[in-house]
This record gives structure tokens, sequence and C-alpha cells, in this order.
């Protein structure tokens, strides 16, 4: 059995337990549509899927037209996360698009992997979010 991918070896930190990073059910509504209430708002996605390779990457892309209509600035953490994401000894889930998990059956747990990604997008979106603030 292959030793287990450490934080050390991911080249991050260990970090405390934290929410997931910024993420948003994308609902349209007629009123935030028509008031562009959600215009030049950051947003990064995070996600689930069931089947293995069925969505890591489909789901968000399909998620990304509706932050279009939206006119939201959509923040992916793209190949950020390093070596974590070609890891193969393991099942994990996510993308270049964001954080993401393998559902499998019902008892699988997110894997250190994934809540690593989850962490590091978080640290990207709280980045980026400050610069256009800044900015603006």
């Amino acid at each position: 059995m292959p030793p287990a991918t450490t934080v050390q070896q991911c080249g991050h930190r260990p970090l405390a337990p934290q929410p997931p990073p910024h993420t948003a059910a994308i609902t349209a509504s007629s009123t935030a549509a028509a008031t562009s209430a959600l215009t030049c708002k950051p947003i990064g996605l995070s996600y689930r899927t069931g089947l293995l390779g069925g969505g890591q990457e489909t789901t968000p892309l399909t998620a990304i037209t509706m932050l279009a209509h939206h006119e939201m600035i959509y923040v992916p953490i793209r190949y950020t996360f390093h070596h974590c994401m070609f890891e193969m000894e393991e099942v994990k889930g996510g993308s270049p698009y964001g954080a993401g998990t393998y559902a499998g059956d019902v008892t699988r747990q997110v894997s250190k992997i994934e809540l690593l990604q989850a962490f590091h997008q978080k640290n990207i979106f709280a980045t980026i979010t400050k610069k256009l603030k800044d900015a603006a």
C-alpha cells in the first residue's frame, strides 16, 4: 500500500478545520437578474459528483454559463494545487475549475486531499476578492 499523501508533501501548511470555500448555489431569480444584484460579485465553485470521472469538469462548466448570465466574476483554482491534483494513488474529486469530491456510495467521506483542495480554493478566492476590493 503506497504511503498517504501528507499536507507537507502537497506543499501546504496544516490548516485547522474550517468551513468550505465560498460557494453558492445559483438560483436564477427575476429580481436578481433584473436589478443586476450579482454583477461583478466574485464566486468560486465546489461540487460533489456520484460517478468517478462523471461530472468533475462538466458540472462546473455547466454552472459557469449561469454565472455569465448574472455577470459574476468566476474564480477558478486552475492548476495551482500542484502535484496533489495529479496524485493517482487514491480516488479524489476536483478539477482546475474548483474543489470537488467524489461521492461514491453514501458511506464515503471526503478525503484529506479533497479537503486540502477546498482550503486551497478558499485561500485563492480570498486573495482574488481582496485584490478586486482594493482595485475598486
